[in-house]
């Protein structure tokens, strides 16, 4: 999937919480947020693309959210969630790799040996639902999907990333056995554009302690055989040994990167002109920065929805040179199927430390919603989508007005900008009185009679900013006629 995801550490965040975020920008998969209950998690799991079997899931699953296709037909996938320990997941983000990595450790693909058919490996499709149910801390998330990727390997280049209210780490695979995995910096964000990212790490700790690093046993021994480092001098850069520097990056990735740097980070560096330290077309941009100013769950939503505004890029705009306009890949595109941002907050109970942020359709037009994962139940407008157009649910509803938007979106701006303000207040009311009718009542029920409250709040104003870009859709209509026009 061609994704972007953002990770923020808990000292970059404005209230302490750590959040990972990503958008899902796959081929107008229709989606749905459901929840799997511990009897009803499989005991052994099919793969449909690996072809892969895994018989030995652990024993006790944890309850879970996920976000999988409404058709099934091709795999689950299930894409994020959070389980009931309060840990998150999002998987993945599509990186890319080199063919140095790839001849030396190839990927693991169904295949026909001996007339034998022989299974593939792990993928997108299969990561949330054998890992989510049996981890209780972002560490141990790492630490269980190593293991599967040295046992099964995979078929394909991915980016992980787990939560908890402490720590995020982000895990990276390399060719078809091996990984990598940093400890986001608490002080930090990660911006992720469909690239390999990492750009330092410690061996001598991902040997040892683990503090901050961890690899496949073999990873350093890997790199020496095959000869992968490439840096002149300095510390090991896996982005150079492991990653990508190819045209079609300079147009699709890099620029996501550099747009999301200089809004994090506006004065840090120079980024127009002959100046600049950074442009949409540099392979240096950083993994994870410092940002000038604490980052909120707004900023994730508007700078997952960009689309390059303020620069001569912005496909919308009406001034500048009309040749640059959409020329790189937005952030915000027409594909996205949803985008969660699951935020782990600190110094709560588990059962309600962390909200399962979403919006479904392309982000330029769309608006989150607030959900306390920690239930049995979803309501059945983000739970219940069907795979035909139906109003009636959080995705299809969505899918319209960024259709009907994006054809009239300086005519509609005002409602979609109304839109999204609104719902977000609407979230941060929601958020408080929650929190509090939790803490003193410690009744399960309360979230998810909350959940029902927001999701009635939230067809409310969908239903209604949906009618408003009808309205002008219709109104533009080219077949439009009146008396007074002869």
């Amino acid at each position: 999937m061609a994704c972007t995801t953002v990770l923020v550490g808990k000292n970059a965040s404005n209230d302490g919480s750590t959040m990972i975020a990503r958008n899902d920008d796959g081929h107008f998969d229709v989606k749905k947020l459901i929840v799997v209950d511990p009897k009803d998690q499989p005991k052994k799991y099919r793969s449909k693309i690996g072809k892969l079997t895994v018989e030995d899931l652990p024993e006790n699953p944890l309850r879970y959210t996920m976000i999988p296709n409404v058709d099934t037909s091709n795999g689950v996938w299930p894409a994020a969630g959070v389980n009931s320990y309060g840990v998150g997941m999002t998987a993945t983000e599509t990186i890319t790799s080199n063919p140095r990595v790839k001849g030396a450790d190839p990927y693991v693909v169904p295949h026909e040996e001996n007339g034998k058919q022989m299974p593939g490996g792990l993928g997108e499709e299969d990561l949330v639902l054998l890992i989510l149910p049996y981890i209780r801390s972002a560490r141990e998330g790492v630490e269980r999907l190593g293991a599967l990727l040295e046992k099964y390997g995979t078929y394909e280049p991915n980016g992980i990333a787990f939560n908890d209210p402490d720590e995020i780490w982000w895990l990276e695979t390399i060719g078809g056995h091996h990984w990598i995995a940093r400890r986001v910096p608490d002080d930090s964000y990660v911006m992720m554009p469909n690239q390999f990212g990492l750009d330092n790490f410690d061996f001598e700790d991902a040997y040892g302690a683990k503090k901050e690093n961890m690899c496949s046993p073999d990873l350093r021994e890997f790199v020496e055989k095959n000869h992968l480092a490439l840096e002149q001098k300095g510390a090991f850069n896996p982005r150079l040994a492991f990653g990508s520097k190819a045209d079609s990056d300079h147009v699709y990735n890099t620029p996501r990167a550099w747009y999301m740097m200089r809004y994090f980070n506006p004065r840090t560096f120079v980024y127009d002109g002959v100046n600049a330290r950074y442009t949409p077309m540099s392979d240096d941009i950083p993994w994870s920065m410092v940002p000038e100013s604490k980052i909120t769950v707004e900023d994730v939503k508007y700078i997952l929805s960009s689309y390059y505004q303020g620069t001569p890029y912005d496909p919308y705009s009406k001034s500048g040179d009309p040749s640059l306009h959409g020329i790189y890949r937005p952030i915000g595109i027409s594909r996205t199927s949803f985008m969660t941002c699951l935020q782990a907050r600190p110094n709560l109970p588990r059962e309600i430390s962390t909200i399962e942020w979403l919006c479904m359709g392309a982000n330029p037009f769309n608006a989150f919603v607030a959900i306390y994962p920690n239930v049995s139940k979803i309501p059945a407008y983000f739970s219940g989508t069907k795979k035909t157009v139906d109003t009636s649910s959080f995705y299809w509803a969505n899918r319209l007005i960024g259709a009907l938007a994006d054809s009239h979106f300086h005519s509609t701006a005002i409602f979609i900008e109304r839109y999204q303000n609104k719902m977000q207040e609407t979230n941060r009311e929601h958020i408080l009185k929650t929190d509090q009718k939790y803490l003193e009542a410690k009744d399960p029920s309360v979230l998810e009679t909350a959940n029902q409250d927001i999701a009635d709040s939230a067809k409310r104003d969908t239903d209604f900013v949906l009618k408003e870009v009808l309205g002008v859709a219709s109104n533009a209509m080219k077949c439009g006629y009146s008396r007074s026009d002869n």
